[in-house]
């Protein structure tokens, strides 16, 4: 925690409990610098699609819900942090607002600051942003706070390409081909969310003349990224690129089965040049084991 408090201007506890146990430290380093601390609240007002990216689900661990909220302990306590958005627009953020201001609307007075947590895609082409003008001068009117957006994967979206290598082609009741990367080393959100990535050239199974499942070269049975089409039949040596991978990738990258990780590559659009970031090898891999 006392890394934590150097490191930080804003510090967001998950539950009372947590607060309470820190609280005297996180006020002691306050008096050496500007901190402000907050709690993390849960609407229970579900809007993920998908479960795991669901705060607000059942018996979720983030956040305090209305009936553990305990007034009494808010001394120190100047904001209200909420996070409940996964890649959404403003109509989502309109109805956990409603949630918030229904189930913690007697606290607000109490707050210098409201954090809306990730989540928006404000980037993509069409969300509402005069909208979440609108509603963000509305509630800071209404309650006299600061409202704090977090950055998330907008800031990235339609960016990055992972580039891949054909390494076989094989058959199983459609045609595979196996590339040298990795879904589960390398794009673990295709997994877990579970999507699909759009891939250069490539379609829905079937749109063109020539579908395959595309699958990692790792031995997990389920490395596979997906199914596509394509106007002609892959060849071993032909690169696959997939879009819009700069998020949820390099952070989550591992070396499952020894899988080498991918270079970060960067691009110039101006002169068309690439420069080598940074590569990994075998050292990479064994000095994170030993």
């Amino acid at each position: 925690m006392a890394e934590v408090l150097a490191l930080s201007d804003h510090v967001i506890f998950n539950s009372f409990s947590q607060w309470q146990r820190y609280r005297e430290q996180a006020l002691a380093a306050a008096k050496h610098k500007l901190l402000h601390f907050g709690l993390r609240i849960n609407p229970q007002q579900s809007e993920g699609a998908v479960e795991i990216y669901d705060p607000s689900a059942p018996g979720s661990r983030l956040g305090i819900v209305r009936e553990a909220f305990r007034p009494e302990l808010l001394d120190g306590i100047s904001g209200l942090h909420f996070h409940n958005l996964c890649e959404q627009d403003v109509p989502p953020l309109q109805r956990t607002l409603a949630a918030v201001e229904r189930q913690f609307g007697e606290f607000l007075p109490r707050m210098q600051w409201v954090n809306f947590g990730g989540g928006h895609h404000i980037t993509r082409e069409d969300y509402q942003v005069d909208e979440l003008i609108t509603l963000i001068r509305a509630f800071r009117k209404r309650w006299g706070v600061e409202v704090i957006l977090e950055p998330g994967e907008a800031i990235a979206i339609n960016t990055g390409v992972y580039v891949t290598e054909v390494l076989d082609v094989t058959k199983n009741g459609i045609d595979i081909a196996i590339i040298d990367g990795s879904c589960s080393a390398h794009l673990p959100d295709v997994l877990e969310m579970p999507y699909r990535p759009d891939v250069l050239g490539g379609a829905a199974p079937h749109d063109k003349a020539h579908t395959y499942r595309i699958g990692g070269l790792t031995c997990l049975a389920g490395d596979v990224i997906g199914d596509y089409s394509f106007d002609h039949p892959l060849t071993v040596g032909e690169r696959l690129m997939f879009m819009d991978m700069s998020h949820y990738t390099m952070v989550k990258t591992n070396t499952f089965n020894g899988v080498k990780l991918p270079a970060i590559v960067a691009w110039d659009s101006r002169d068309d040049s690439l420069t080598i970031v940074r590569s990994f090898g075998y050292d990479d891999f064994k000095t994170r084991l030993s």
